[in-house]
């Protein structure tokens, strides 16, 4: 991976936001770091569905876009029942993958920052190219 998750919010394309629940806390009372994961693949989903690409028409035409690699620095537990703005834009891209950077915030406040890479594969798994539809260099509105 190289692309580094900015921590100013203007930096970014798509802000989803959602609410923690209390099943996704821990013996410790946090958001289990394992949630974050759902928060981010969440945040991927709404931000095609806002740009008119939702992920179940990609997945028709025979696409699905793997993860292939996770990275997420937790700088401050989230907790139970906060509002947590999650902000993401698409970075570095090759012919058939591409990174996307994540802010996680509550209140302005930088919860975690995180990196996902996409494949895209056909439907027995193999790699093939991103749809040139696909939404992944174009700056979206917020």
């Amino acid at each position: 991976m190289n692309l580094v998750p900015s921590t100013n919010f203007n930096d970014y394309q798509f802000t989803h936001q959602l609410r923690t629940r209390f099943a996704e806390t821990d013996a410790m009372g946090i958001i289990h770091h394992a949630s974050y994961l759902a928060y981010l693949e969440e945040t991927r989903v709404e931000f095609l569905r806002h740009s008119d690409h939702p992920y179940a028409k990609i997945r028709e035409d025979g696409i699905d876009l793997a993860v292939l690699e996770v990275f997420v620095q937790y700088r401050k537990p989230l907790k139970f029942d906060e509002v947590v703005d999650v902000a993401m834009v698409i970075g570095g891209q090759s012919r058939a993958t591409f990174q996307v950077a994540y802010l996680l915030s509550v209140d302005g406040d930088v919860r975690a920052t995180a990196v996902t890479v996409h494949g895209a594969v056909d439907q027995s798994g193999r790699a093939v190219r991103l749809p040139e539809s696909l939404p992944t260099n174009s700056k979206e509105q917020r």
